[in-house]
């Protein structure tokens, strides 16, 4: 498969699983609050995020082990490649079987200090649905490893689909299950028995997807000493969302009231509107040039990296510059104009958008080289330093100054991300401009031969 027929693939597959996703988050609704009413449904997010918190807790290891296998297995290096899927396959086991410990005494705890029959649900069935989807959560860890078999076939796109299609069939049982008038242990145990068939055929299917039949993988301290190293860095960026995100969103409840809080979420909310473009960008590149990259065509990677990154700055700019012009309209309509946002403020946030355009592409090149700690020690660092900052600037500049406090967040990685993802691939920050023409010019030919 060439690699922009890979790129295409890659784009339309994430541009369906978006699309999918935004349906099981709104589709089910309605039916959520008229079969079982809003307290219930209410109770039913609470309890929903015990097991999300879980969904954090494999992007460390499974990325690492991922990543690994693609490389080594992009690089000919078969018997490494089947070293590391046997190494992940029993370090992501391990770590289920703890999640499982984790889930009977966490669930006994529960028990004890009575907190599920404070719950609008009968407090059995609260228990054995958290149960449920705890266990559906932890058996998905296993995709992760498997997702670097698609990956390393160079059939990324086809994984993607396979994680729309558990979607869809997700929303579909959920329905079902709602009209049939079944309540929340039914509806946890339909995920759960749809997670385990998930697994089973995405598995199978992975399997059969790579050429690793010659090889017997083996269990060696240096590939599990690597893994976990890594799988910490990488689980460094739920952290850092957790901290910058959560962690502002509180910062501006404490010191400006609730209805500042809400102006604040929303004007992010449009911000992130933009930010879903890049991600686009960011998912339909990474596959290939990660593959690219492990078979060491360097040349290749270094193109079509630079042609990702100022594509995703100059949507970045015309988006954010319409949103400039134009946002605060569409932002009254949005809101029934129950929310007022300054000019300041959100031109301000609009700024910390387009930052936002300039390094989020380039972050791919932490993830395709395998190597997240420079990212990953930036990134936490720096959004405890924008959480100081909102609080501090907060007091004096109020929504304007959460807003400086972001934006200035956004500026930061911008200043580093750049150039440092750039030094890691071995070039020069300038040539991502100076190579303009040229780039344009071959992926153009490219588009045209296919």
């Amino acid at each position: 498969m060439s690699i922009i027929k890979g790129i295409i693939s890659n784009g339309l597959a994430n541009v369906v699983q978006k699309i999918v996703r935004i349906a099981d988050q709104l589709l089910l609704v309605p039916f959520f609050l008229t079969n079982w009413g809003a307290a219930v449904y209410g109770e039913w997010l609470t309890l929903t995020i015990i097991p999300s918190v879980l969904a954090f807790s494999d992007l460390g290891f499974g990325s690492a082990v991922c990543n690994s296998f693609v490389l080594a297995y992009a690089a000919g290096d078969k018997q490494k490649a089947a070293d590391l899927r046997k190494s992940g396959f029993w370090i992501i086991t391990l770590t289920i079987i703890l999640g499982l410990l984790l889930t009977v005494i966490s669930m006994f705890v529960c028990t004890k200090m009575q907190l599920f029959d404070k719950s609008h649900i009968n407090a059995h069935d609260a228990m054995l649905a958290v149960a449920y989807m705890m266990v559906a959560r932890l058996i998905t860890f296993y995709t992760q490893l498997v997702e670097g078999f698609y990956r390393g076939a160079r059939k990324a796109a086809l994984g993607s689909l396979f994680g729309s299609g558990n979607y869809l069939i997700n929303i579909v049982v959920g329905l079902i299950v709602l009209l049939l008038g079944y309540g929340v242990v039914a509806f946890a145990f339909s995920q759960l028995i749809i997670a385990v068939m998930y697994i089973i055929a995405y598995s199978i299917y992975g399997c059969r997807l790579i050429d690793l039949q010659k090889y017997r993988g083996r269990i060696l301290k240096s590939d599990i000493y690597d893994i976990v190293r890594k799988g910490i860095g990488y689980l460094m960026t739920p952290i850092w969302q957790s901290v910058y995100f959560q962690g502002t969103t509180f910062v501006v409840r404490i010191t400006l009231g609730a209805e500042a809080v809400a102006i604040f979420n929303t004007v992010r909310t449009v911000c992130r509107s933009v930010n879903q473009l890049f991600s686009i960008i960011n998912a339909s590149i990474f596959p290939d040039l990660q593959y690219e990259y492990g078979q060491g065509h360097i040349q290749t990677v270094h193109k079509y990296f630079r042609v990702a990154v100022v594509l995703s700055m100059l949507i970045g700019f015309i988006g954010c510059s319409v949103l400039a012009i134009f946002g605060l309209n569409i932002y009254g309509w949005w809101t029934n104009s129950v929310l007022t946002v300054p000019h300041s403020v959100w031109n301000v946030f609009m700024l910390g958008a387009f930052f936002n355009a300039v390094w989020w592409t380039s972050v791919v090149t932490y993830r395709m080289t395998n190597q997240p700690y420079h990212f990953a020690i930036a990134s936490t660092v720096m959004s405890f330093v924008s959480v100081g900052l909102t609080y501090v600037l907060s007091f004096p500049l109020g929504l304007l100054g959460a807003a400086i406090g972001c934006a200035l967040f956004e500026l930061v990685m911008a200043l580093y991300v750049l150039p440092d993802s750039c030094r890691m691939l071995g070039m020069k920050p300038n040539e991502l401009f100076s190579n303009i023409i040229g780039d344009y010019k071959s992926v153009k030919n490219k588009i045209k031969d296919k």
